[in-house]
């Protein structure tokens, strides 16, 4: 049988004032019930994070491109999640190639994704290496991409995907319905 009980609460009656503003003024004392009833939540669709991941990570006109040749670039130094796509190619030669992407705090450095090819008298073959993956960036964060020689090239595409604090990012000039 369905009982409903009083509660007296001054923490739940002021969430509750504070989340339904025009329930202010009512001095009805909140109630609890043993019957169970189903909620239906609705939160994602009015937040419009109802899209499906693989949409929400599309790239769009906010993604940016590098070519690294030779040289050290900064990719990312702006604090989130970051989608990142890359291709490593390398010519033929006797050399030791070597690409990579890092993350570093400004103390230390971790590399995130590397690909070297050998060192040796003969002309190796061409390399062609690619990569996929999501990189959180704390503030004072950077990602950084590498290659060793000029013939060692990573082309590299970025998409901020969420921010620091998880909310996602849709694609830029996307309105969800």
């Amino acid at each position: 049988m369905a009982e409903i009980v009083p509660v007296t609460s001054e923490a739940l009656e002021a969430q509750i004032r504070d989340l339904l503003p025009s329930q202010r003024g009512f001095s009805e004392d909140l109630q609890a019930s043993n019957v169970i009833t189903p909620i239906i939540d609705l939160t994602a669709v009015a937040e419009g994070t109802n899209v499906p991941e693989f949409l929400q990570r599309a790239w769009d006109f906010s993604t940016t491109q590098y070519q690294i040749e030779n040289t050290t670039t900064t990719v990312i130094n702006n604090t989130g999640f970051w989608q990142v796509d890359l291709i490593f190619n390398s010519a033929t030669a006797p050399l030791g190639y070597t690409g990579s992407v890092n993350l570093t705090d400004g103390l230390s450095t971790k590399p995130i994704w590397k690909v070297e090819t050998a060192n040796s008298s003969a002309n190796n073959p061409v390399v062609v290496a690619e990569g996929s993956f999501v990189v959180f960036v704390r503030a004072g964060d950077s990602v950084t991409a590498t290659t060793n020689l000029a013939d060692a090239i990573i082309n590299l595409w970025t998409r901020q995907i969420a921010d620091v604090n998880g909310v996602l990012v849709s694609p830029q000039g996307f309105t969800p319905q």
